[in-house]
C-alpha cells in the first residue's frame, strides 16, 4: 500500500497554506490566500513554486525559495500535525494483517521524516520516498514507480492512496490501483478521479477503514 501523505493521511495543508503565505509575504507578495493555495493541492512543493514565481514575477531561485517554504513548513508541522481519525485506524490495521506500507509525497524528505515521526506513524510506514527524489513530480508517475521499486514489488501489485486529482493522474501512469479520498469533495467531479478504483466521493468524512480494508481484500 502506497500512501501520499500531505491531504491524504494528514490535515497538512493549513501548513502548507501558511508557510506558502508566510514565504510569499518575505517577496511582497499580500494577497495569497486559501483559494489560490488550493489551486496546488496534489502538486509537488518545487512546481508549485516554479508556477508562483513566474505568476508573481519573484526573482529569487526557486532553489532559494524551496529552501524557505520547506523550513517555515517543518517548523509549522512539527508543532502540530493532525492524523485523519479513519487513517490513522486504516493504517494499523493494514499493519496487523501484515501489509507492506510505504509513503510517497511531493513533500521534502525532512518534512515526510518530521511528519511520519510527529504522528506516530513511522512505527507502522518505515519507508518514503519525496518527489524531489525523482526527475518529475505527480502527475508523472515517477515517484510512485521509484517507491514500488524501493518496496520490492511490482507496479501492478501496488495500490496507491491519494487525495488529489495529480495523485490518482500518478498511480493511473504507473499502473496501479487506486483508492481516492479527495481532500476537496467538490473535486471529486474531475474526470481524473474516474480512473481510481474505489472513490470516496465525499471526502474524508466518507471514508472509513472498514470501507476501504474490504475493498482492497477484495
Amino acid at each position: 500500500m502506497i500512501f501520499d501523505l500531505d491531504g491524504t493521511l494528514v490535515d497538512s495543508e493549513p501548513n502548507y497554506y501558511e508557510a506558502g503565505r508566510r514565504l510569499l509575504a518575505r517577496h511582497g507578495v499580500r494577497d495569497f490566500g486559501w483559494a489560490e493555495h488550493s489551486r496546488f493541492i496534489g502538486t509537488g512543493t518545487r512546481e508549485t513554486l516554479d508556477i508562483l514565481r513566474a505568476e508573481y514575477g519573484i526573482d529569487a531561485p526557486v532553489d532559494e525559495l524551496l529552501a524557505g517554504k520547506n523550513a517555515l513548513y517543518l517548523e509549522l508541522a512539527t508543532a502540530s500535525t493532525e492524523v485523519f481519525p479513519q487513517m490513522r485506524v486504516f493504517v494499523e490495521r493494514l499493519s496487523a494483517a501484515g501489509v507492506p506500507m510505504a509513503v510517497a509525497s511531493g513533500s521534502s524528505r525532512a518534512a515526510i521524516e518530521a511528519v511520519l515521526a510527529v504522528t506516530g506513524l513511522d512505527a507502522y510506514i518505515p519507508l518514503y520516498v519525496s518527489a524531489e527524489e525523482v526527475a518529475r513530480g505527480k502527475p508523472e508517475p515517477d515517484v510512485f514507480l521509484e517507491t514500488a521499486r524501493r518496496m520490492g514489488a511490482e507496479p501492478g501489485d501496488c495500490v496507491v492512496l491519494e487525495d488529489a486529482a495529480p495523485g490518482v493522474a500518478a498511480a493511473h501512469a504507473a499502473g496501479m490501483r487506486c483508492v481516492a479520498v479527495p481532500y476537496v469533495p467538490e473535486a471529486a467531479s474531475d474526470p481524473v478521479f474516474a480512473a481510481a478504483g474505489l472513490l470516496f466521493a465525499g471526502g474524508q468524512s466518507a471514508f472509513t477503514a472498514e470501507a476501504a480494508f474490504r475493498w482492497l481484500r477484495g
